[in-house]
């Protein structure tokens, strides 16, 4: 199913570069945004994949399921495996909503590309851009599929034509952790033509939770810094996702000056007056777990910068929010809210 899943992939998105013409104009604009939607799911069975807890109450019935749910080790988890009927009627409040946050920017056409994290499969994505996102006239969804064990991946959509077939790069984690690996996700890489013809490598990521020991994290950043060398040097270069970094993980570890800044410009350093893109109530924290990262190219003969001015959070729909102001997640069973990570937004502008 997979290997099927990975090659109608790539005939989709070589297809679609063929009949994608580019134009050059001066002055023109490029959007990108970043959202993690917090486990968009079809409600079918993936086989191969631990997807029991995104099925429809009548499917859940059977010993077999409930034996399984019976192994889930945290009670919050085993009840959700048990009870949440993930409807027909669900997956369209959830597919609505994502979809009206996407469409917040650009005057309701929705960013030019859009990096995601937590999308099952490019069937749900593909619904997602054609049935809701229709008007916003994205080519057809990229999405290869990785190896986490609940079927979770990254993915793009864009108005931009590929240039080449798309890959997923796994991180290189250190054998101590490799069985942690069921629990994370490739970088997944597509090449695009800017408006004047120029190629713009993008990188779609979700790196290892906080849970995760921070040496996870920090091999994520390895990886991703090691497919930006290797990339032509006059490339145009961004990577959007959830970097999974809490801000007090970044306090006590440098991760950002380490491991970002040397090499990227970070859209959160332009956010003014931004919290963050995710609250952790436990203990009261903002973090900008999703980032916009871009690669300065080219000195003074570059074409394209991040306009400073262009970065925030698009939370401004109003099942993004809670009444306390942070991230309302996506709840069952009266289908509220969203995400619990509000989308980060970033402009880049030729001269």
């Amino acid at each position: 199913m997979a290997k099927l899943r990975m090659a109608l992939t790539f005939v989709i998105v070589l297809l679609a570069s063929a009949c994608s013409q580019h134009t050059s104009e001066p002055g023109h604009t490029v959007t990108i945004m970043t959202f993690n939607v917090e486990n968009l799911f079809d409600n079918s069975d993936d086989p191969g994949k631990d997807d029991r807890d995104y099925l429809p109450i009548q499917a859940k019935q059977s010993d077999e399921h409930r034996e399984a749910c019976a192994r889930v080790e945290v009670e919050s988890w085993r009840n959700r495996c048990l009870t949440i009927d993930w409807t027909d009627d669900i997956i369209e409040r959830k597919l609505t909503v994502i979809a009206d946050a996407i469409l917040q920017v650009n005057e309701g056409r929705g960013p030019d590309i859009v990096a995601l994290q937590e999308v099952e499969n490019l069937g749900i994505l593909e619904r997602l851009r054609t049935e809701y996102l229709g008007d916003a006239d994205y080519l057809p969804g990229i999405l290869i599929e990785g190896n986490d064990a609940r079927g979770i991946d990254v993915a793009f959509l864009s108005r931009l034509p590929l240039n080449g077939v798309p890959q997923l790069h796994d991180i290189k984690f250190e054998e101590s952790f490799r069985e942690r690996g069921g629990d994370t996700r490739g970088i997944l890489q597509a090449d695009f033509f800017l408006p004047d013809g120029s190629l713009l490598t993008g990188f779609s990521v979700h790196f290892p939770a906080p849970y995760h020991p921070t040496e996870m994290r920090v091999a994520a950043y390895g990886t991703l810094n090691n497919l930006l060398a290797d990339l032509p040097g006059d490339r145009y270069v961004f990577a959007a996702g959830d970097f999974n970094t809490t801000s007090a993980e970044d306090a006590a570890r440098a991760m950002l000056d380490r491991y970002v800044r040397p090499y990227w410009t970070v859209s959160n350093d332009l956010c003014s007056g931004c919290k963050g893109s995710s609250y952790y109530a436990a203990d009261d924290t903002w973090s900008f777990l999703d980032m916009v990262l871009w690669r300065p190219c080219c000195g003074e003969d570059t074409t394209w910068q991040v306009r400073a001015d262009s970065v925030r959070t698009a939370n401004r729909t109003a099942a993004q929010v809670r009444t306390d102001g942070s991230p309302r997640r996506f709840s069952l069973p009266d289908g509220g809210g969203v995400s619990d990570h509000w989308p980060v937004v970033l402009t880049v502008e030729s001269k």
